[in-house]
């Protein structure tokens, strides 16, 4: 796979002789299950089928929409939880610059001239302090919304929805035309109140699940509306999907089997490390990914993400001499852009010129490297996942490859991997303590 490269000697040597090939059948066979739709929960395989059959019209129209939002909005604000904006967030969190500029107000604009709006979420918790400083945040900008969710019902984002529609409402004559609905294609909430008002409205597939929804209009609209390439992220995906059918040098199967016999090795916890602070949010996107499909009946690697060097001040020490659950996923950058040299200093009071001339990506190379070989010393299995570069092609690639992996884990685990029965019995607790009617 010419995007995506795994290195697994590093965990390996921590398993028997033999351990990976004795598992291959049941990897294949699992494998198989994926691309024929014959496993648990087959009918949430939509994901797959987005990228074996293309939807060029889509794409141009979510393009189209997201270049209104661009010539129009200061601010799109998109209101979800989970996968209703961790995928997107995470695609712009790696794609766009770390120091964002604000774009000037709607009537300074240069006529038809384009301009990142800035993207915020909400609905992913129940902060009223947060609402609050929203709101206010918001007066005197020009303001989109983007409302996602299948039922319209879901406590967080519908509680985000009233009060940030009742405000755009209230402070805008054309509000129902800066409103964007991404929902179930019939049923639900946000359906009923496009009766009454004629929103734009995208689709969530219903084969498709929250966590798998990334490469649907539930993220393509806000990460386009970012000034991304949409086309270039989705045809990655359709790249690495084609790549992966084969089982024959596929990374995603290995991955799946490596993570699946560590697990049956007593391993408890996998750590997604990054060194490029930008891919921190891809963490977020695939602790819910792998933690909603594997957590079941008692099986399932805890999904945590650590940020490096800067977690190694930190959480470094547990890593290298706490508890031996752990196992590690590096995530590297064959091409992370840092190319700037270290400078010479005639005082060298710090005492860094044998680094003069070193750039930091190369330093942030052999940062990984020691770290990777001590935590190998200090009893972690390792594996490395290395993306050709932050760009949208080759991170359309990883989504699907962690997609794909994820798929081919749950049924090892002999799971469904698309389900998530346990998300509902904090609601069942909350609702009955605040006496919702029927609860």
């Amino acid at each position: 796979m010419d995007m995506i490269q795994l290195e697994t000697q590093h965990a390996l040597s921590f398993l028997n002789d033999g351990a990976r090939d004795d598992i291959r059948p049941a990897v294949e066979a699992a494998h198989r299950q994926v691309l024929e739709g014959t496993g648990p929960g087959s009918e949430f395989l939509g994901w797959r089928d987005l990228v074996t059959d293309p939807n060029d019209a889509l794409l141009e129209d979510i393009q189209a929409t997201a270049t209104e939002i661009r010539e129009r909005a200061d601010v799109l604000v998109c209101i979800g939880i989970g996968g209703s904006y961790l995928g997107a967030k995470a695609v712009i969190d790696a794609l766009t610059p770390y120091i964002k500029t604000p774009p000037p107000p709607a009537d300074e604009r240069e006529g038809d001239k384009l301009h990142t709006p800035e993207i915020l979420f909400a609905g992913h918790h129940m902060s009223g302090a947060y609402v609050r400083e929203l709101l206010d945040y918001l007066d005197g900008k020009s303001v989109y919304l983007n409302v996602i969710s299948k039922s319209g019902t879901t406590l967080e984002p519908a509680l985000s929805f009233r009060f940030l529609r009742q405000w755009l409402e209230t402070n805008f004559d054309d509000a129902d035309d800066r409103i964007i609905i991404t929902t179930d294609p019939k049923s639900g909430a946000l359906n009923e109140l496009r009766k009454a008002h004629p929103y734009k409205k995208y689709e969530i597939p219903r084969d498709v699940g929250g966590r798998f929804s990334v490469l649907t209009p539930v993220g393509l609209l806000p990460i386009a509306a970012a000034g991304i390439d949409i086309r270039s992220l989705f045809y990655g995906a359709v790249s690495a999907c084609k790549e992966l059918k084969s089982a024959e040098q596929n990374p995603a199967l290995d991955y799946a089997a490596l993570r699946y016999l560590l697990h049956e090795e007593n391993f408890a916890i996998e750590t997604l490390a990054v060194f490029e602070p930008r891919l921190r949010s891809i963490g977020g996107w695939w602790q819910q990914l792998f933690g909603e499909s594997e957590g079941k009946e008692g099986n399932g690697l805890f999904p945590a993400t650590v940020q490096y060097s800067t977690d190694l001040h930190s959480l470094g020490q547990y890593v290298q001499d706490g508890q031996r659950f752990l196992i590690e996923t590096f995530l590297q950058v064959a091409d992370d852009g840092g190319d700037l040299a270290v400078p010479h200093s005639e005082d060298n009071l710090d005492g860094l010129n044998y680094l003069s001339g070193k750039t930091m990506q190369e330093i942030n190379r052999k940062a990984f490297e020691g770290t990777r070989n001590a935590h190998v010393d200090g009893g972690v299995p390792v594996m490395t996942l290395t993306m050709a570069s932050v760009a949208p092609e080759p991170l359309g690639a990883l989504l699907y490859f962690f997609e794909h992996a994820v798929a081919v884990s749950g049924y090892l685990l002999d799971v469904n991997p698309f389900d998530q029965p346990g998300v509902e019995a904090y609601k069942s607790e909350m609702f009955s303590l605040l006496r919702k009617p029927g609860s």
